[in-house]
């Protein structure tokens, strides 16, 4: 069963502050882990962050094994069902975090991997390094740049390779932070003032224009929940970001390949292509739209594009997910698992 002492409930009570917070993770992105007795309990995947209070969303998982495991690039590393700890598992047929082994390797109790927009924010950027450097130089913080890596085994093994002693905070390219510590208390600290001195004002954007958006009456489609994710579609600077590509994992996952953009007088042009559906569209000046089967939490997502967006430089060079990294994304067991298990809630958050 799950420990019920006070370490593992402030675990459950940071993983819920940082996922009620659409600036540091969205939907069913992040995940967090604490480490004892060999054994890892991390966020089961498809579960929500912001929910880690009101249900069980951690699964044990034993240590050694896969450690052993991705140090061999056994293929059972990925999902790593094979490694669950049955004895003290209550989570039913949920299976870890897509990032289980991520997390298996940074030999520290607690771990934290979110998708804080400010650290994404300069995380795309190609200076990246040089932007970190000069924000986090004076925090004292240990801190190393990982340019962007497939998600699950190819990054852990990476982060084995590249970690050194005394880091405790990771930024990854084109993908978040993960930060770690010895107790769940100094390891939320350090993702603030890691948020606190990456953050930048975002760019003021008009509203979008939900009349009208509603006036387009394309079958399946509605205007993005979140007031802010129109500013993809009415501020020219954060439109051209997005017109450059995909620039983040999630994004694909919950949305698909970049943006599909379509002029508010299109008819009957609404969709990616083969005749599917976009899940979401932009229409420029007007406002974003999102398809009704898009996966629950695609209007998270259609916000953290705008927040992320809204917080580079217009002017600064970036770096995009390429269509090979896109569908390997798209095609990944493990987040077809994710895909499955969303559609499966019958809350929509």
């Amino acid at each position: 069963m799950a420990p019920a002492d006070r370490e593992f409930a402030a675990l459950k009570a940071l993983s819920a502050r940082l996922g009620r917070d659409p600036l540091r993770t969205q939907a069913a992105g992040g995940n967090t882990s604490l480490k004892r007795d060999g054994v890892m309990w991390i966020k089961a995947s498809g579960t929500w962050l912001a929910e880690a209070e009101r249900g069980d969303i951690f699964v044990p998982v034993h240590l050694d094994p896969l450690l052993k495991a991705v140090a061999e690039a056994d293929p059972r590393a990925e999902k790593a069902v094979d490694f669950i700890a049955a004895e003290l598992a209550t989570t039913g047929a949920l299976r870890p975090s897509v990032e289980t082994s991520v997390h298996a390797v940074i030999d520290r109790p607690v771990v934290v991997h979110i998708h804080d927009v400010a650290t994404t924010a300069i995380a795309v950027r190609a200076d990246a390094e040089a932007v970190l450097d000069e924000r986090l130089g004076a925090t004292g913080l240990g801190w190393i740049f990982i340019p962007y890596v497939k998600p699950g085994v190819p990054l852990s093994r990476e982060i084995a390779r590249r970690l050194r002693p005394g880091t405790n905070v990771i930024i990854l390219g084109n993908h978040g932070l993960v930060v770690m510590a010895d107790s769940v208390a100094e390891t939320g600290d350090i993702a603030d003032r890691v948020t606190a001195a990456l953050e930048v004002t975002p760019r003021p954007a008009p509203g979008g224009d939900i009349s009208a958006l509603n006036a387009l009456k394309w079958p399946g489609y509605k205007p993005a929940m979140h007031r802010d994710a129109h500013a993809t579609a009415t501020d020219e600077a954060r439109l051209a970001i997005a017109r450059r590509g995909t620039l983040y994992p999630d994004h694909v996952v919950f949305l698909g390949p970049g943006i599909v953009e379509t002029a508010r007088d299109a008819r009957g042009d609404a969709t990616r292509r083969a005749g599917m559906p976009a899940m979401m569209l932009v229409v420029p000046d007007v406002g974003v739209l999102v398809h009704e089967t898009a996966l629950p939490g695609a209007d998270e997502l259609a916000l953290a594009l705008a927040d992320v967006t809204g917080r580079i430089d217009p002017d600064a060079a970036i770096n995009v997910l390429t269509n090979e990294q896109e569908q390997e994304l798209l095609f990944w067991d493990a987040e077809l698992y994710r895909q499955k298990i969303a559609r499966e809630s019958t809350t929509r958050r």
